[in-house]
């Protein structure tokens, strides 16, 4: 698939066919998010890939109760490692989640190219998430996605989003 028809067609799918992922599928994603850039190559990631049914279903309450997160075969929670690093001079420990989102968006593209739909969560409680899948302290969870083949939902183009001309600037703000 062409990597814009990939950016094109992306979009929050929030209903699943129970049929599982392929394991080399996944693994193909997953290498997507492994590869991706970090600053001073941190990589202050670690996915988690989670596939029982139980503890898909206690995230659910941990993620504004949206129960069509543990209808997917696979979710995947993407941690940060908090680390010392001051991007932008203003970010202080925040810096990990842009790194972490870098590699996140990586996945979730990934998981398109591969037919697969993704919703990027981020209604969750962070110490919910950390407790039911065993987070250390000094990690925190930046996103979390189902992942598996859509159910009723296709593959469509965006919705309205802002003209060129709205969101682009050249030389100044």
């Amino acid at each position: 698939m062409d990597f814009y028809e990939v950016i094109r067609t992306r979009r929050s799918i929030r209903s699943y066919r129970s049929e599982p992922v392929p394991e080399e599928v996944l693994n193909r994603v997953l290498e997507a998010a492994r590869i991706a850039p970090s600053g001073d190559n941190r990589q202050p990631w670690r996915f988690i890939v989670v596939k029982d049914e139980g503890l898909k279903r206690r995230l659910v309450p941990a993620c504004g109760n949206q129960s069509f997160i543990a209808e997917a075969p696979v979710v995947v929670v993407a941690c940060g490692r908090n680390i010392d690093y001051d991007r932008g001079r203003y970010m202080g420990g925040f810096s990990m989640l842009v790194d972490v989102s870098i590699a996140f968006t990586h996945l979730v593209l990934a998981a398109r190219a591969e037919g697969l739909g993704t919703c990027w969560i981020g209604d969750f409680s962070n110490e919910e998430v950390k407790r039911v899948l065993g987070v250390p302290e000094g990690a925190n969870v930046v996103a979390v996605t189902p992942l598996g083949y859509p159910k009723d939902e296709g593959f469509a183009g965006p919705g309205p989003r802002k003209s060129l001309k709205e969101i682009v600037s050249v030389d100044k703000f």
